[in-house]
Parts: structure tokens; C-alpha cells; sequence
């Protein structure tokens, strides 16, 4: 009787969550194309064009972002009631771009998109972005009507898809989707094999191996016309379908793509809440940003850890824990407030960070000796600062990759993140 009773409080209480959806929603993606520009000091949105995807890979239940991650903010509106039905955080190339030495000098435009799921009345989107101070200010809106004859048919599936880990449905699962660059025809059997150890190594590392029955892995078999991946200062550059490059900001190991319109063609062709860009290269490189795409090399010998530390950036808006290796950035953060990812912190909120997770006693900040190895505390250093950022422990895979673990906070956050999309 007990257990009757529980059951039916729950249907009560989540069939209201899942009537929203279907009530607003069709089960497909609108996608929104845009031209993120500017300088260090100024930003400006531009419409492109409006798609409609075949597939919607989120969850049905957790429409609203609870996180407040990310420099930028995706909302959407319905147009009679003005009510929230959807949002999402994420980060881009252009915000990291903002904080280098080249923005203060010129302007530059990056092609951007974001996915939502597909309104069945007009709705209202905006876009926002976090300011100096930790704000969002809203600095795009547009009105969208479903039934618009520009919003774009769903491409057609030109490539095969991979199923390298299918667990349950897309609503209940965190959906990666893995996009090749730089394999040729002959090499999408080597693709699939890297796609394969993707798979193993993720899952190598907790929290991840706990949680490999929320997870869908699908891989987008899509050839390039020559094999390897860009390297501008040794004036290498394949025809790849992604146009991947090192040299990202003129930093060596910084590999990502400036074609985020064709990676998102490839990445539509399935269900995906995060994509993962694997390039054909031994060269040690990669990165990624929130909830916007992760890139690494497939061949390297620190593959599997750099798989894990990108997702982390990508996934879960964990923030790099290092401070002593070189970085394009200039004053990346604002020391005086705090950042907005899970596992750094200024001190000036630390309380809504990991303080509950410090045993008793443990000083504030916590000082950098042997003493405190495998401890939770709070350790100056962090964010490509010195001084004033703190992390979690005095070495995590998202600082370095000696110890092959992730610290309390970043374990706390990835956890998070995972039953946000899957629970």
C-alpha cells in the first residue's frame, strides 16, 4: 500500500513536468545560427538563419537551467504568457577570444549556434551575456513563429552513424555525440576504434565508471578528404571536414574549430546533448568549452586523460585548476567577484562553493605541502593565476594529470550535471 501510494505521488508530481513538454514542444530541435562579434570591449549578436534538426536529445524534464554556468545564456519564452520554458548556460571561442592580446585590437566575428527543443507556439528567444561583474545582460532577442516557411528543413542524414554505447532513451541519458576530423575514407575503421577507446577511457575515471548506464555514445561517420589536422606554424593544412587547427590564439596545443556551422550539420545527424570532436592526429592538444563543443587528439599516449579533462570543461563548466603553464589570456577573471565555475573559487562567496565537503579544522586556504595531499581544501592557484584563484586539492585531472583522479568538487559537479540530463 505504501509503495501504491509513493508511485502515485510521483506520477502526480512529475506527469505536470513531462505534460509541459509535450505541451510546448515537438520532439525535434530548433536550431539558431548567429554571428557572435566583437572586440575586448564590445559584443554584438547577428541572426544568421533558423533550422529545424530532426532530433531532440535533452531531457524532458529539466527544461530550466538551474546551474547558472557560462558566459552566455539561451532563453526561451512563450509569446502569450511570457512564461520561462527553456534555458541553458554555455560558453564560446568568441568569450574566450575577448580576453586575448589580438581583441584589443581588432574586431573579429565567430559563426555560433544554439539548439533548443522545438516550440509548437511562438516563442520569444534571447540572448545574454555574463559582463565584467558576473551579470547577464540581455543583448538579443527574436521573436519566433514554428510555422515560419525560412526556418530551414531538417538536413538530410548523409553519413552513417556509430552506435558505440546506447543505454536507454535520449531523455534519459547524456548524449554524446563523436564527430571525426581528419580520417579519410580508409581511416573510418581507425575512427571507430578511437571512438571505441573514447568510450573505455571515459569510463576509466570516476564518477564516469558509476555512471556509464546514463550515458549514449553515437559517432557521425563523415570522411575528410585528407587525413591529419592543421598545424599553421609548420605550415601544414589538410582538407578536413572540419577544418580543425592547433595553434587556436596562436597557443601550440590549443586545438579547436572556427567551422562551427559544419560541426553542427555533422552533430545534428543524431541525438546529442554534448559533442566531442575527435582529430586524426598523434599531436598532443585539444579543448573544450560549456556546453558548447570538446575537441582532443585520438592519438596520443595522454589521449584518454586529455579525453576526460576537455569533457570536464565541455560537460560539467569545471574551470583548468593550472596556473603555471602559458595561456593567451590577459586577466581571464575578475578577482573580485567569484567565478561562476564549480570548482574555482575567489572567496569572496566560497560558501556556494565546496565548503560543505572541507573536514573540520581544515584551514582556509589551505596551505600548498605533503601534508595536505588527498585533501579537500582550498589551495591557492588556479584559472592561470597565482594569486587570489583557489582549487579544491593540490592536484586533480583537471590541474594535471599525475594522479589520474578528479577532486571531491569536481566529482561533486560532474554528478550534478549527469542527473540534471538523465534523472
Amino acid at each position: 500500500m505504501v509503495k501504491l501510494l509513493l508511485s502515485t505521488l510521483l506520477l502526480f508530481l512529475f506527469h505536470p513536468i513531462f505534460a509541459q513538454f509535450d505541451n510546448f514542444f515537438l520532439n525535434k530541435s530548433l536550431r539558431m545560427d548567429y554571428i557572435h562579434s566583437g572586440t575586448a570591449s564590445q559584443e554584438f549578436f547577428a541572426l544568421d538563419y533558423l533550422m529545424e534538426e530532426s532530433y531532440w536529445g535533452g531531457s524532458k524534464i529539466n527544461l530550466v537551467d538551474t546551474f547558472n554556468y557560462g558566459n552566455h545564456r539561451i532563453e526561451l519564452c512563450d509569446s502569450e504568457s511570457g512564461l520561462l520554458l527553456y534555458s541553458r548556460g554555455y560558453s564560446s571561442l568568441f568569450a574566450e577570444w575577448q580576453t586575448t592580446s589580438e581583441a584589443k585590437l581588432v574586431t573579429r566575428s565567430f559563426y555560433e549556434t544554439v539548439v533548443m527543443p522545438f516550440p509548437q507556439k511562438p516563442v520569444k528567444a534571447t540572448l545574454s551575456s555574463r559582463n565584467r561583474e558576473g551579470r547577464f545582460e540581455q543583448l538579443f532577442s527574436i521573436e519566433i513563429n514554428p510555422d515560419d516557411y525560412f526556418i530551414r528543413p531538417v538536413r538530410k542524414r548523409k553519413y552513417e552513424i556509430y552506435e558505440v554505447m546506447i543505454n536507454s532513451n535520449p531523455e534519459h541519458a547524456v548524449d554524446i555525440v563523436i564527430l571525426p576530423d581528419g580520417y579519410t575514407d580508409f581511416e573510418m575503421d581507425k575512427f571507430k576504434q578511437d571512438c571505441d577507446q573514447f568510450k573505455e577511457e571515459l569510463f576509466r575515471f570516476e564518477p564516469y565508471s558509476s555512471y556509464l548506464d546514463k550515458f549514449n555514445i553515437r559517432a557521425v561517420l563523415a570522411p575528410s578528404l585528407e587525413s591529419g589536422i592543421a598545424i599553421p606554424a609548420k605550415d601544414i593544412w589538410p582538407e578536413t571536414i572540419l577544418s580543425s587547427s592547433f595553434y587556436t590564439f596562436d597557443s601550440e596545443r590549443y586545438c579547436m574549430t572556427y567551422d562551427h556551422k559544419a560541426m553542427r550539420d555533422l552533430a545534428g545527424m543524431a541525438p546529442y546533448d554534448q559533442i566531442y570532436v575527435l582529430a586524426n592526429t598523434k599531436k598532443y592538444g585539444g579543448g573544450g568549452i560549456f556546453n558548447f563543443y570538446c575537441l582532443s587528439s585520438s592519438s596520443n599516449r595522454l589521449s584518454g586523460e586529455i579525453f576526460v579533462h576537455e569533457f570536464g570543461h565541455g560537460f560539467a563548466g569545471l574551470g583548468d585548476e593550472y596556473y603555471d603553464s602559458s595561456t593567451a589570456y590577459d586577466d581571464f577573471y575578475n578577482l573580485e567577484i567569484e567565478p561562476w565555475e564549480p570548482n574555482l573559487t575567489t572567496l569572496v562567496n566560497f560558501d556556494a562553493k565546496w565548503k560543505n565537503l572541507l573536514a573540520e579544522n581544515t584551514p582556509i586556504p589551505t596551505p600548498d605541502t605533503s601534508q595536505w595531499n588527498n585533501t579537500t581544501g582550498v589551495f591557492e592557484g588556479g584559472g592561470y593565476v597565482s594569486r587570489g584563484m583557489y582549487r579544491p586539492s593540490r592536484d586533480c585531472l583537471m590541474h594535471t594529470f599525475k594522479g589520474n583522479t578528479f577532486c571531491a568538487a569536481c566529482e561533486k559537479a560532474i554528478v550534478k550535471m549527469i542527473r540534471f540530463y538523465s534523472e
